[in-house]
């Protein structure tokens, strides 16, 4: 179902998103402003002064813009006060890059979730909706994957949102900081940069039908981006999130190669797939296996995506259609 549309939750809320310029950062916040929210969109700061996603949204004009650094807990606690609802979206999110870069996860993803917490503590916020990642729970030990499975750090990047699921979880243990942990599985749709393997697919068939992928049999749990925000949005109003642990998912999953097979039937074209050594992840940091379990979610917050895998990748084929020259298919994003 739809969340905040039909009682008026979000109406005049101050709410805070941060990462706001990002892939679904930037859906959530056209999607509170559409329901009358007041929304506070930190984005990191640049030289060109461009706000990300949100640069040419048609609710630019209707949003209150704070450029920094989610590491900078000055900046962080200025933008968080007179909040009613934090949404904390702001990570650096690709695994090949946490490869090279770790310590910048760790700055970017531990130190500045801490920020947001201690902002919230110091301000009495009444809710955070903290972002965490499927990729935490490493390959699937059981499936479906539930909340109870264990976590495993099988990339930089997956550690470092572990340490950040873990600071919110003690900040709610700790000192009852209103903190929601909501774990979205493979997010996919318009605006996905090109390090993610569905823009990755579209956008190389767009130019040939032969692509280059890493592995082909890993399996992931797909969901389009406007069912991972109306899960947010749940988290935000409901009582029974706080303190809690829940997955946003499809509830099924597809191998890496089968995918590739269908988004190539939706574009109507043919396919060859190459394996791409540089595209392949270490042995032992690759994620075989995902899929949600996504009852937790479905009984506290009675939330369902509503959107499914082939209605979701013929949207996402049509605004990549839309936005080619933002994509270089021939160059492999990390």
């Amino acid at each position: 179902m739809e969340h905040g549309s039909e009682n008026n939750f979000w109406k005049n809320k101050d709410v805070l998103v941060t990462g706001a310029g990002g892939f679904i950062g930037s859906h959530l916040v056209e999607r509170l402003v559409g329901l009358g929210a007041n929304v506070r969109a930190m984005v990191r700061y640049n030289s060109q002064g461009m706000r990300g996603w949100l640069e040419h949204s048609t609710c630019k004009g209707g949003i209150d813009f704070r450029s920094g650094d989610i590491r900078d807990s000055f900046f962080v606690e200025d933008s968080i006060k007179d909040i009613h609802t934090v949404f904390h979206l702001a990570a650096l999110i690709g695994i090949p890059y946490s490869y090279v870069a770790p310590e910048a996860y760790v700055a970017t993803n531990i130190s500045g979730t801490l920020n947001v917490l201690q902002s919230a503590r110091k301000f009495g916020i009444p809710r955070i909706v903290h972002t965490s990642t499927s990729e935490v729970y490493g390959t699937a030990q059981t499936v479906p994957i539930s909340e109870l499975h264990p976590v495993t750090g099988q990339s930089p990047y997956s550690a470092s949102k572990i340490g950040a699921d873990k600071l919110a979880e003690s900040y709610f243990l700790s000192f009852e900081t209103p903190v929601a942990i909501v774990r979205p599985f493979n997010t996919f749709g318009p605006r996905q940069s090109a390090r993610a393997v569905i823009p990755s697919i579209i956008s190389q068939l767009f130019q040939s039908s032969k692509i280059q992928l890493g592995a082909t049999s890993p399996t992931r749990d797909l969901n389009f981006v406007s069912n991972t925000v109306e899960g947010f949005l749940a988290a935000g109003e409901s009582d029974s999130a706080v303190g809690e642990v829940l997955n946003f998912g499809s509830g099924q999953e597809i191998s890496i190669g089968d995918l590739a097979t269908l988004i190539a039937e939706i574009m109507n074209v043919e396919i060859e797939i190459e394996s791409s050594e540089e595209r392949l992840r270490p042995e032992k940091s690759e994620v075989f296996r995902l899929l949600a379990d996504n009852s937790k979610a479905e009984q506290l917050l009675d939330w369902t995506p509503q959107i499914g895998l082939r209605e979701g990748l013929s949207k996402t084929v049509e605004w990549l259609s839309d936005h080619r020259a933002l994509y270089r298919p021939s160059e492999y994003a990390r």
